[in-house]
C-alpha cells in the first residue's frame, strides 16, 4: 500500500488517542445526561470514551479525537435562535445536516424545540449514524429521523446545480423515502454543515457551496449556517508545518471572513440575494500541542458563518 496520496502527498499516520482531552461543560452534561439517561458524570465518561474509540477506528477524524461531537457546535453559532425561530414559524421547514456524523447536532436541536419530522441527516459513512444510536442510547425506532449516506461530490447523491430563485416545480419528497439528497432541490429550508467544508481544497469548498446552495429553498430567511477552520487570510494553513491532515490531501485550505462572504454573495448566489455573516474567532487546540510538524505558539481559528436568502 502506497505511503502517499493522489497528488503527492504523504499519507498522516493518525495520532493516538488522549483520554486528557475529554472535557464537557455544563450545558453539554445537562444535554448528555437528558439524551442517555446517564446521571453519574464518571459513568458518562466511560460511555463517551467506548463510542470514540470506535469511531476513531473507523476514520480517524481530528474532531472525534479531540471530542469536538460534545461541544454543542451549532448550538453555540450566532444563527442558531434564527434557525429554530425558522423551524417553529415555518410549516414543513426541512432542516439537513450535512456532514452529521453522530448526529449530536440534530439531537439537540430537537431537544431545543426543532420539529423532529422536519429533521434529515446525511454522512459519508453511515456507521458513525450507528454509533449515534449506542452513544445517545436511542434506535431508529426512539429517533426516526432519516438518514442518507453517501458522498456530497457524487452527482447520483448531491449534483451541483444552479440555486432556484422561484419555487420548485417538484413535490416536496417524504423524508423518510430519500435514497439521495437530490430529490430535495430548492425544498430545503436550513442546512447545517459544521467541521466539513475545510475537509477540502479551495475548488472542492466551491463545487460543495454550490450543491448546497441547489437544495435551498427560494424563500426568503431559507438558511445555511457552520463553522469549521478559518484563517485572517485566505490560504492554506502552514501554522500545521509539516503535520498534514488525518483524511490526507495535503495542508488545510482556509477561507477569511472576506473571502467566505464573497464565495456565497455573487459568486454561489446572485450579488445582493443573500446576507452573509461570517466572524473569525480564535480556538485553542490541545489536541496539536506537542504533536510532531505543528509549529509551537500557532495560532487557530473557526470561522463561524451563516447565509440567509434575502
Amino acid at each position: 500500500m502506497s505511503d502517499h496520496l493522489p497528488g503527492g502527498w504523504p499519507k498522516a499516520q493518525p495520532v493516538p488517542l488522549d483520554e486528557s482531552l475529554y472535557s464537557i461543560d455544563d450545558e453539554a452534561l445537562v444535554f448528555m445526561k437528558a439524551q442517555t439517561g446517564i446521571q453519574d458524570p464518571e459513568e458518562l465518561k466511560r460511555h463517551i470514551l467506548a463510542v470514540q474509540a470506535e469511531a476513531y477506528a473507523i476514520y480517524p477524524y481530528p474532531c472525534i479525537r479531540r471530542f469536538a461531537f460534545m461541544s454543542l457546535k451549532l448550538a453555540r453559532l450566532p444563527a442558531y435562535k434564527q434557525l429554530l425561530t425558522l423551524g417553529a414559524e415555518r410549516k414543513g421547514a426541512i432542516f439537513l445536516d450535512i456532514g452529521c456524523c453522530f448526529g449530536n447536532d440534530i439531537r439537540k436541536a430537537i431537544y431545543d424545540g426543532y420539529p423532529m419530522e422536519d429533521v434529515i441527516g446525511s454522512d459519508l459513512h453511515p456507521e458513525f449514524w450507528e454509533l449515534g444510536h449506542k452513544l445517545f442510547k436511542s434506535t431508529p425506532e426512539t429517533f426516526p429521523v432519516p438518514f442518507v449516506a453517501g458522498d456530497a461530490f457524487d452527482p447520483a447523491h448531491l449534483e451541483a446545480v444552479p440555486p432556484l430563485y422561484s419555487p420548485a416545480d417538484t413535490p416536496t419528497p417524504e423524508l423518510s423515502t430519500l435514497t439521495s439528497l437530490n430529490p430535495l432541490r430548492g425544498h430545503v429550508s436550513a442546512i447545517h454543515a459544521s467541521a466539513f467544508f475545510h475537509l477540502f481544497d479551495e475548488d472542492k469548498q466551491f463545487q460543495l457551496a454550490q450543491a448546497l446552495a441547489g437544495l435551498l429553498s427560494p424563500e426568503p430567511g431559507s438558511m445555511l449556517l457552520g463553522s469549521h477552520g478559518g484563517r485572517p487570510e485566505k490560504g492554506y494553513r502552514a501554522e500545521t508545518g509539516t503535520r498534514q491532515r488525518a483524511h490526507g490531501g495535503g495542508p488545510m485550505f482556509c477561507h477569511s471572513p472576506d473571502s467566505w462572504t464573497e464565495l456565497w454573495d455573487g459568486q454561489v448566489f446572485k450579488k445582493g440575494t443573500v446576507k452573509v455573516e461570517a466572524v473569525l474567532r480564535e480556538t485553542e487546540r490541545r489536541d496539536l500541542k506537542n504533536v510532531s510538524g505543528v509549529e509551537p505558539g500557532a495560532k487557530f481559528y473557526l470561522l463561524d458563518w451563516s447565509v440567509v436568502r434575502l
